[in-house]
């Protein structure tokens, strides 16, 4: 609701600043139920020429602008409405249109910044320093034939001396990385090729991971651990007869299952998904061997050591002054390596990794923290800005498109052009949400994914 509120609120402020009459303001969607007769929402109150209201479905909202053709107003509409057209949307020149469309997308980001920056004053920034990863890295078969070696520590990048690990997509991109190896510093050439950083971002097991010891950190509850007895603190040290230390090797073994229930294709799962482990139990040597069998999905039911806490940490204090700056370059690190990782959404496992409500709830802690919530509004913030910006019909980056070549080839394009261009996008949206829709009740419902 926050970030809807000064979302919309953006159009609002440039639609008053350049004397555009705002009809309504609906925080959530009022979609009207005629089998119940409700209107889809309620009516808060009346300022200034503008009705205030909030909806029942939580997707959003929006801005009744006069003299627009959006979600709610069609071209049969506008040729129905009354107010003076100085006042309307349609009448404005193109750049008072592109602001009041640019509007949203600027608050978002500029929140993202402002939210960033209230973190650092007033938490500091928490880092592990590169040379603190003392388990070191794992690396897939590719990386390993450019020369590196499990365990390696990582300490620089392109021969710069790498401060705290990146955003393993940028590392991908490196020329050249330096190792800590044995004690010994050794210097790796990497100059993949495009392809090989966008196949190599998409690999499983990854280019580069921590090496994570295989602790448990949590059971989940009904899940095929808890059913065998595994706890909280327990290690895994052997995994069908073959012996592990970390989760990078069990996951290299569970990914050969996944591989094979594919390949079942809904056959006979039994001997795939029956499997034995044997446990370390917590703060003992005692080892216990105990069945398990997987989900249909190959998983285990438990939520792996956050490896991180093990490593001392450095801690960097902001005054109101330095917090700024510090903000602003997080905020448009964190944009660039979002927009990075879109590219790897037109694949399998990326339209797999799509959801809605249920995704985006299970990023946060299980229970309240301040930190953590901040940290991912001001993130979500961030991909609303981005998301609304990209050129999808309906959303304000169509908008803001069709106004650009208007500006170009000095051009206006007829409402009703664009209310069948909105018509398109409408449908993209919905199938967008759709499919977050579906992954999320696969994930929770049948445990797929």
């Amino acid at each position: 609701m926050l970030l809807v509120l000064l979302h919309e609120g953006g159009h609002f402020f440039f639609s008053k600043v350049f004397g555009i009459r705002v009809k309504k303001f609906c925080v959530f969607f009022d979609i009207p139920i005629k089998a119940l007769k409700f209107e889809g929402g309620w009516k808060l109150f009346t300022f200034k020429g503008t009705d205030y209201h909030i909806g029942w479905l939580p997707l959003g909202g929006y801005v009744n602008i006069a003299g627009m053709v959006d979600e709610t107003t069609s071209v049969e509409d506008l040729e129905k409405d009354d107010t003076p057209k100085e006042q309307m949307f349609m009448y404005k020149p193109a750049w008072q249109r592109l602001l009041v469309m640019v509007g949203g997308v600027l608050v978002n980001f500029i929140t993202a910044l402002v939210i960033y920056s209230a973190i650092f004053y007033t938490w500091g920034e928490d880092y592990v320093p590169a040379e603190n990863v003392t388990y070191g890295y794992a690396f897939n078969d590719e990386a390993h034939a450019l020369g590196f070696k499990d365990g390696d520590i990582i300490v620089g990048v392109n021969g710069e001396k790498m401060e705290r690990w990146k955003d393993p997509l940028s590392f991908l991109e490196a020329k050249e990385a330096t190792v800590i190896r044995n004690g010994e510093t050794i210097k790796i050439p990497m100059n993949l090729s495009k392809d090989q950083v966008l196949a190599s971002a998409q690999n499983l097991p990854p280019f580069v991971d921590l090496v994570n010891p295989s602790f448990l950190d949590s059971i989940m509850v009904g899940g095929p651990a808890e059913k065998a007895g595994l706890k909280k603190g327990d290690q895994i040290v052997e995994f069908n007869g073959e012996g592990v230390q970390t989760w990078n090797e069990l996951d290299r073994k569970l990914l050969v299952i996944h591989d094979q229930i594919e390949a079942a294709d809904g056959g006979d799962l039994s001997k795939v998904l029956n499997t034995t482990v044997v446990v370390k139990r917590a703060g003992t040597e005692k080892l216990d061997t105990l069945k398990l069998k997987l989900n249909d999905s190959g998983k285990l039911g438990v939520v792996k050591h956050n490896v991180l806490a093990d490593y001392e940490k450095k801690t960097i204090s902001y005054n109101i002054i330095t917090c700024v700056p510090a903000g602003i370059e997080y905020g448009w690190n964190k944009l660039c390596s979002y927009v990075s990782s879109l590219k790897y959404l037109f694949t399998k496992d990326g339209a797999k990794s799509v959801g809605s409500f249920g995704t985006i709830g299970s990023l946060f802690p299980s229970s309240w923290n301040w930190l953590a919530f901040w940290n991912m509004t001001a993130f979500i913030s961030i991909m609303l800005a981005f998301m609304n910006f990209l050129p999808i019909p309906m959303l304000d980056g169509g908008y803001i498109f069709l106004t650009l070549l208007e500006v170009i080839t000095r051009r206006k394009f007829s409402e009703k052009l664009i209310d069948r261009v909105n018509t398109v996008g409408f449908y993209i949206v919905i199938g967008l949400m759709g499919l977050g829709i579906f992954n999320d009740v696969a994930r929770m419902v049948f445990h797929l994914y």
